[in-house]
């Protein structure tokens, strides 16, 4: 169960950090998914923030600081129902597999990170 662990949250975090990067310089995919769902663009450095913190709680979570990592993973699962959620709202079922990708990696991270 631990390689499990130490494999799901390592693609959880690598996922995150890579996004909230794409965040922050503005990807054009980013600002074509966020115009879609009716995201203002101000909005995407504190997207990328959130994103980024996960990453690096997760990271904390996986060297030792449990607390840190289910924090992490927790606010990552709430991040991410709630991009499910704004892609649900606004019809943009097409590319609702990544927001519900990233929501898996999440959720199986805390799952492991709560059990281990």
């Amino acid at each position: 169960m631990f390689t499990a662990y130490v494999i799901i949250t390592v693609i959880a975090i690598v996922a995150n950090a890579g996004i909230a990067v794409a965040d922050v310089v503005r990807a054009e995919f980013v600002l074509a998914n966020s115009a879609e769902v009716g995201l203002p663009e101000f909005w995407l450095p504190w997207l990328a923030a959130v994103k980024a913190a996960g990453a690096a709680g997760l990271l904390l979570g996986l060297m030792g600081v449990r607390f840190i990592g289910v924090a992490a993973a927790t606010g990552l699962v709430l991040f991410f129902i709630g991009a499910v959620a704004a892609h649900i709202r606004a019809r943009v079922y097409r590319n609702l597999a990544f927001p519900g990708g990233y929501l898996g990696l999440a959720a199986a991270s805390l799952v492991f990170v709560v059990a281990r």
